[in-house]
């Protein structure tokens, strides 16, 4: 396989992934406005993956790629954090508040979230 083959399949990896909503990518401690960012690692270390309003349905459950330790909420609106992937409620879950909730050690390890509406 020629250089440039590999490099068009990455590309075209790479636009598939974007594509979807939903990024995952190696470790960046910044999280932006209008995001939901889960690291796999305590105190926002390890593999990250962002949410946003579009990416996440207000209302649905969404399973996360990365399982998460800790997380930050700078959406515009409330969002919940299940143990479950699920968002059985018959184990862990707590409610944050929006625009701006930082948790460097969750309490838990989060596996689904619930976004919710205005």
């Amino acid at each position: 396989m020629s250089t440039k083959s590999i490099i068009a399949a990455l590309v075209i990896t790479a636009g598939a992934v974007a594509s979807s909503g939903i990024a995952v990518a190696q470790s960046d401690k910044t999280c932006d406005k209008g995001e939901f960012c889960v690291w796999s690692g305590a105190d926002y270390t390890g593999t990250v993956q962002r949410l946003d309003v579009e990416s996440a349905n207000p209302g649905e459950c969404i399973t996360l790629t990365v399982t998460g330790k800790s997380f930050a909420n700078r959406l515009s609106r409330d969002a919940t954090v299940y143990q479950r992937e699920n968002c059985s409620t018959e184990a862990e879950f707590t409610t944050y508040p929006k625009h701006g909730t930082y948790v460097p050690d969750a309490y838990f390890v989060i596996r689904g979230l619930q976004v919710w509406g205005p």
